[in-house]
């Protein structure tokens, strides 16, 4: 009897037919992986050259709040005037209100600090009242912060408004549109998530933890979920927390990511790279209440409270998408790189985000003592 031998190229084919969909799934995981290891690598190595650990002030993490210009109205046309600006500014910039010219002032400027802002106080005579008087603030090109003005008239209405160096003046009115109210706390969203470097961080070492689009996809719609979730609580004074503990905890939870990433594959996914949804939904509610904190600072619009907090809520999430897409286009333009970049280099973004991650764990613990 004679057998039969296949050619080559069918045994070929039949191996890779019988291939297990599970070596399948893995090599493609490893090529995401791989290429979002590049891009990551890439955003490390930006973020070591704009907030070197030996830079005062950078390893806040957080972007440049807004200044607040805080006008409350009393009796007898008497007005207080508070004035925060942050720290956090290039030193040669200064910001500084404009008050308005029929405004007469009896007290003031009084002026104290601390180490992230600068708060100064007037008492001032307004005669006829606050509507149609117009405040606004100079320096803010330089300075490269916006100003957000709250007003509370003598009869309990109160109006809110952000503003920047394109319009830098507000005329106090009869009450805020709604629809402006949403495009402020919607621009205050996005600029908060993309200016801080720690929830970046946080978001990028997610990224690489999630090897296929399915779990990319579950990640981040996890951390939404969670950081949606502790964000309303907080604002609404459900739930509080010391500030300092949850920044603390924020540093920590990017150490806990970074030493996963550094870990590397040793066989047995971990319960971090099998479920890293888990990891977001969990670390999602803590990176919450550091969202709730830069909201409480900056305040609700009485009367508006639902959409100034939907509004901040949407921002946050369109400003985390845009920064997700930027990092997968830039993986998208990095391929062709992959193909000769050394394993090692996988490792890169793990160290340089624990790094980071540690240096700002001690010193937001230090505060605490």
């Amino acid at each position: 009897m004679r057998l039969s031998v296949p050619p080559a190229s069918s045994l070929s084919t039949l191996r890779t037919a019988k291939r297990p969909a599970a070596l399948r799934m893995r090599s493609s995981a490893q090529r995401m992986a791989k290429s979002s290891a590049m891009l990551a690598a890439v955003f490390s190595a930006v973020l070591a050259t704009l907030a070197p650990p030996f830079v005062p002030g950078v390893a806040e993490a957080h972007p440049l709040a807004p200044a607040l210009l805080e006008v409350r109205e009393q009796a007898h046309d008497r007005v207080e005037v508070l004035w925060r600006t942050t720290t956090l500014r290039p030193i040669t910039a200064t910001a500084d209100p404009i008050l308005p010219a029929g405004c007469r002032t009896l007290d003031g400027p009084v002026t104290d600090s601390d180490r992230r802002s600068i708060t100064s106080r007037w008492l001032l005579d307004c005669g006829d009242g606050l509507i149609g008087k117009t405040f606004g603030a100079s320096g803010l090109a330089e300075s490269g912060i916006n100003v957000l003005v709250r007003v509370e008239l003598a009869d309990g209405r109160k109006l809110q408004q952000l503003f920047g160096a394109e319009g830098a003046s507000f005329t106090i009115t009869r009450r805020t549109p709604a629809l402006a109210i949403a495009g402020d706390y919607l621009r205050l969203g996005i600029d908060h998530i993309l200016g801080g470097i720690d929830h970046l961080l946080f978001i990028a070492c997610l990224l690489l933890l999630a090897s296929s689009w399915r779990r990319l996809l579950a990640t981040v719609t996890a951390f939404t979920a969670g950081h949606t979730v502790t964000l309303s609580l907080a604002v609404l004074g459900f739930v509080r927390f010391p500030a300092m503990l949850i920044e603390v905890a924020i540093a920590l939870s990017i150490a806990v990511l970074a030493a996963e990433l550094a870990r590397g594959d040793t066989g047995r996914p971990s319960l971090l790279r099998r479920r890293p949804w888990a990891a977001a939904v969990a670390f999602g509610l803590l990176h919450g209440f550091g969202f709730a904190g830069a909201l409480t600072e900056i305040g609700l619009p009485a009367g508006d409270i639902p959409l100034a907090l939907a509004a901040f809520n949407g921002g946050i999430e369109i400003g985390q998408l845009l920064f997700v897409a930027a990092l997968l286009f830039l993986g998208y333009l990095l391929r062709p790189l992959t193909a000769w970049a050394p394993p090692r280099l996988a490792t890169l973004p793990a160290y340089a985000a624990g790094s980071l991650a540690a240096f700002w764990t001690i010193e937001r613990a230090s505060v605490l003592f």
